[in-house]
C-alpha cells in the first residue's frame, strides 16, 4: 500500500497502522527539526517539507507506540530540545538543574508516541447531576503515601487511589466525587529548584495533555485511565484541576521549554515584558486563536480519552481576559459552550487571577458553577464569634443569591467551601491564629495572611481536654454550615480525617508528611470522621431535595422564614441585634421541612420548634454531639452556646 500522506490536523504525533503523522505548529522555527530518540539517547533528525498556515508536518513510516521523540530549533543560536506541546506521554518525571542552558534541555524527559487504545471495560461514566455532587479535593499522592494498608508500589500513585482500602474508604465517607489536584505534567519553578524543593501541588504546567509519571509505577497514561475507570465502576466521578493561565516558561529569564519558541503570541505582552496576571511570570493569551487550539483540544482529549467528568479551572479569570479585560462572552467561553463533548460535562471556575479586574466571583457564563470565597470568609468569622455578620451569613446559606440567582439553579449553583488546597487546613483553621510557613524557605511572607482562624488558648497542638472539645465542635459547625448551605459543598479529603499541616498555609513545596495524609487517627479524629460521613450523607438525603425544590422554575414555589428563638419572625432592624436564630424551609405548600436552629452567642438559646402542622421533628444534624440521629417528642431545643442543629420534618401522605 502507498505510504500515507502527512496531514496538518490533528496536531501532535498520530499513530496509525503505517507508521506516525507528526504535527507541530511552529510559525516562529523556520529551520524546527524532529527528532526521534533511540533506547540509549541517540537521535536522528527529520526535516519538515510541508507546511500549512505555520503548522510544520512530516509522515514517518514504521514508527510504533513507545517511540520517543521531541523537536529541535534555535534559540540564541544554540540548538536547543524542545517538547511537543500535544505530546501525550513522557518518558519519566521532567527535571532539570540551574542554569537552564540549551544542552541542558537535552536532559529533559523525552516525548512518546502513544496509541489511545485502552479496555474501559464496558463501564461508563455515573453522569451525576451536578446538584448531587460532593467534591473532596484530592491530591493522588498525598491521599495514599502514608496509607498502612496500600501496597507499597501503589502508595503515592494513581493506582493507590484504586486500592481496596480507598474503595472501602470512599464507600464509608459516602464520597461521590473526587477533585484531583493537578495530573497534567507540571515542572519546578527556578526558585524551588534553588532550594531543592518541587512544585508539589503541581499548578505549574508543562505539558497539557500527558499525565504526570511522578504518579505512575509504570505508564502514567494506562495507570491514570486505570485509576479513573475503577473509580466510574464504583460510582465516582473525577474532576480534574486544570492550569490553562500560565506554563512553567515563566517569564523573559525562565526557560524555553516550547511555546517561547514556536510562537510568540501564546502569551499576553506588554510591549516585549509579559504581562503577569498570574503571579508567575507569564500569562497565556486565550484569545489567540493557537493558544485557544491548544486548551481545547486538551480539554477534550482528557474527556475523550480518559472520560474524566469535569474540570476545575485554575485562576479562570484569565481563561476570559481579552488583552487585559475580562469578558463573560469571550472566544474560550463560546468554544467551550458549542464543544458537543465539553457542554456536557461539569465546569468549575477559581474566578479569579491577580490582573486588573481579576476578581470576577458571579460573573462567569450560564453552565459555569463558581468557587465561593464569600461563603468561606463569612462562615470563619461568623463561628469564630464576630458580630455583623449574621445577615450576610443568612445570604451565604441560602446559596449566595445575590451573585447566583436560583433561577440558573443547578447549572450556577455556587461551590461553597470551608477549606481548599491553598489555606489553612480545617484542623489548623480551629488549631492555628497565625500561618506558619517556615518550612517553605520565604521567612514565612508567603501564604494568605487573613485566614480568619483561631487557636481557641493554644497555638497548635494540644493535649487540654476542653480546647480539643472547642475545637471539634468548631469543626462540625463549619462542616454542618457547608453541607447544609443551598449549592455544591466543596471539602478537602485530608479535612476528614483532620490532617494538620501544623499551621502551613501555603504547602505548595511540601512533598513531606506536611501535605502528606496521616491516617493514624485519634479518638477524635475517628469520631469527627464517622459524624462527617453522616452528614455527607444528611446531605443527600434531606438537602438534596430542597436544592431541587429551590431550584430554577420551581424556585418561588417554597416557603422560606427567619425566626427568633421564640418562634416569632426576625424583623429588619433584629439581623444587628441577634446572636441565635432560625431557618424554617418547606418545599412547595405541604412538602418536606427543614428547620435550623443557630447559636453564634456565648450563652444557651432556647429554640421554639414549629407545630402548625404537628410536626414530629427528627434531629438530622447536631453539632454538639457525634450521633444526631433522633426523633424529638418536646417543641423546644435547647441549644449550647456557639452550636447548630438541623431538624427534618417528612408529612405523612397517608393522612392527607
Amino acid at each position: 500500500m502507498t505510504q500515507p500522506c502527512s496531514r496538518p490536523y490533528p496536531l501532535g504525533a498520530t499513530l496509525d497502522q503505517y507508521g506516525c503523522n507528526f504535527s507541530i505548529y511552529a510559525p516562529d522555527s523556520t529551520n524546527i527539526m524532529l527528532a526521534l530518540f533511540d533506547e540509549y539517547g541517540q537521535y536522528k533528525t527529520y526535516s519538515f517539507t510541508e507546511d500549512y498556515a505555520g503548522i510544520k508536518h512530516t509522515y514517518i513510516p514504521g514508527i510504533t507506540s513507545g517511540q520517543e521523540y521531541g523537536y529541535l530549533v534555535m534559540v540564541n543560536n544554540e540548538m536547543t530540545f524542545i517538547a511537543d506541546p500535544y505530546a501525550k506521554a513522557l518518558t519519566k518525571t521532567p527535571t532539570y538543574t540551574l542554569p537552564f542552558s540549551a544542552k541542558k534541555s537535552f536532559q529533559l524527559a523525552k516525548c512518546v508516541v502513544r496509541d489511545d487504545q485502552f479496555d474501559w471495560q464496558g463501564v461508563e461514566p455515573p453522569m451525576r447531576p451536578r446538584e448531587e455532587m460532593v467534591l473532596f479535593e484530592t491530591h493522588v499522592k498525598g491521599l495514599t503515601k502514608r496509607h498502612p494498608e496500600v501496597a507499597q508500589e501503589q502508595t503515592g500513585r494513581y493506582l493507590g487511589l484504586v486500592s481496596d482500602a480507598m474503595l472501602a474508604f470512599y464507600k464509608q465517607q459516602n464520597i461521590n466525587t473526587l477533585q484531583l489536584l493537578p495530573v497534567a505534567t507540571c515542572l519546578n519553578e527556578p526558585h524551588l529548584i534553588k532550594m531543592g524543593m518541587v512544585n508539589y501541588w503541581g499548578y505549574n504546567p508543562y505539558l497539557f495533555m500527558a499525565p504526570d509519571p511522578r504518579y505512575a509505577h509504570h505508564c502514567a497514561v494506562t495507570e491514570l485511565k486505570t485509576a479513573i475507570r475503577e473509580l466510574h465502576r464504583n460510582g465516582i466521578e473525577v474532576i480534574l484541576d486544570v492550569v490553562y493561565n500560565h506554563t512553567a516558561e515563566g517569564g523573559t529569564d525562565g526557560p524555553v521549554l516550547n511555546l517561547k519558541a514556536l510562537d510568540q503570541h501564546y502569551y499576553l505582552k506588554h510591549g516585549v515584558h509579559f504581562a503577569n496576571y498570574t503571579g508567575c511570570g507569564n500569562t497565556l493569551d486565550l484569545s489567540y486563536q493557537p493558544t485557544l487550539n491548544l486548551v481545547m483540544d486538551s480539554l477534550r482529549y482528557w474527556v475523550s480519552e480518559f472520560k474524566v467528568d469535569g474540570f476545575r479551572f485554575d485562576l479562570a479569570a484569565t481563561l476570559g481576559r481579552e488583552g487585559d479585560g475580562f469578558n463573560q462572552g469571550s472566544a474560550f467561553f463560546k468554544a467551550v459552550r458549542q464543544d458537543p463533548l465539553l457542554k456536557q460535562v461539569k465546569l468549575i471556575a477559581e474566578p479569579w487571577d491577580i490582573g486588573p479586574n481579576g476578581y470576577q466571583v458571579g460573573n462567569f457564563p450560564f453552565g459555569w458553577n463558581e468557587c465561593n470565597d464569600r461563603l468561606r470568609d463569612i462562615n470563619r468569622s461568623f463561628w469564630r464569634g464576630e458580630s455583623g455578620f449574621l445577615q450576610e451569613f443568612a445570604t451565604r446559606l441560602m446559596g449566595s443569591r445575590d451573585l447566583y440567582s436560583a433561577a440558573d439553579w443547578p447549572f450556577k449553583l455556587t461551590v461553597n467551601y470551608i477549606t481548599y488546597h491553598d489555606g489553612f487546613c480545617l484542623q489548623d483553621l480551629v488549631s492555628y491564629k497565625q500561618k506558619h510557613n517556615e518550612a517553605n524557605g520565604e521567612k514565612n511572607r508567603d501564604g494568605h495572611g487573613d485566614n480568619r482562624s483561631d487557636n481557641y488558648g493554644i497555638e497548635g497542638t494540644t493535649n487540654n481536654p476542653l480546647i480539643i472539645e472547642k475545637r471539634e465542635a468548631q469543626k462540625r459547625n463549619l462542616m454542618a454550615s457547608l453541607l447544609f448551605s443551598f449549592g455544591i459543598p466543596h471539602i478537602m479529603t485530608g479535612d476528614v480525617l483532620s490532617h494538620t499541616q501544623q499551621g502551613n498555609n501555603n504547602a505548595y513545596c511540601q512533598d513531606t508528611e506536611i501535605s502528606w495524609i496521616n491516617w493514624q487517627l485519634s479518638d477524635e479524629k475517628v469520631n469527627f470522621q464517622q459524624w462527617l460521613a453522616e452528614m455527607v450523607e444528611a446531605r443527600q438525603r434531606y438537602m438534596l431535595p430542597f436544592i431541587k425544590a429551590f431550584s430554577g422554575k420551581t424556585r418561588n414555589q417554597n416557603r422560606v422564614s427567619w425566626h427568633q428563638v421564640d418562634g416569632s419572625l426576625v424583623e429588619h432592624d433584629d439581623w444587628n441585634q441577634i446572636q441565635a436564630i432560625a431557618l424554617h424551609l418547606g418545599i412547595g405548600k405541604n412538602g418536606e421541612e427543614l428547620f435550623y436552629c443557630i447559636n453564634q452567642g456565648q450563652a444557651p438559646a432556647r429554640f421554639t420548634l414549629p407545630s402548625d402542622r404537628s410536626q414530629q421533628w427528627q434531629m438530622i444534624c447536631d453539632t454538639r454531639v457525634s450521633s444526631p440521629y433522633e426523633t424529638l417528642s418536646a417543641q423546644h431545643v435547647l441549644l449550647e452556646p456557639v452550636s447548630m442543629t438541623i431538624l427534618a420534618y417528612t408529612p405523612d401522605t397517608n393522612k392527607r
